[in-house]
């Protein structure tokens, strides 16, 4: 069981909350407790949640108002037991940083095969799917969590 667990993206105000969101969520359901935080590779720092992320959150009567997007950090990459990362890049950059991590640096998309495309400034389909994804590769993750 993992209880600490990050989950990173670009900037920390898209696909990070959301899935971090959707995370808590699902292990909640499960009664499975866990810390869940998240950040960015270049995080827009002090920025909330981009509103149409946070509109897709609030469809589910998940509140991820008061997020604010927060810079990754060896701090952060230390306390973690699991991490997630939406493209390859990322994990690239998060090894970069401190390559011990390296078991414990994963893709979200890794059991389904597929990135997690960065929604930003782009039309609600594109946080749509990016959301869809995110609720596809968690399907699979959740039995090993």
């Amino acid at each position: 069981m993992f209880e600490r667990i990050l989950v990173l993206c670009t900037g920390n105000i898209c696909r990070s909350p959301m899935a971090t969101a959707v995370l808590h969520q699902r292990l909640q359901a499960k009664s499975q407790p866990a810390d869940i935080r998240s950040a960015g590779i270049g995080a827009m720092t002090s920025h909330p949640a981009e509103e149409p992320a946070q509109a897709l959150m609030r469809a589910r009567g998940l509140d991820i108002s008061s997020h604010r997007a927060q810079q990754v950090n060896h701090d952060l990459l230390r306390w973690a037991q699991l991490i997630f990362v939406m493209e390859l890049y990322q994990r690239d950059a998060v090894l970069a940083m401190d390559p011990t991590l390296r078991g414990k640096v994963f893709l979200l998309g890794h059991w389904i095969g597929e990135s997690i495309p960065d929604p930003y400034q782009q039309e609600q389909a594109a946080y749509e799917k990016a959301l869809a994804l995110i609720d596809h590769a968690l399907d699979a993750w959740m039995d090993k969590l």
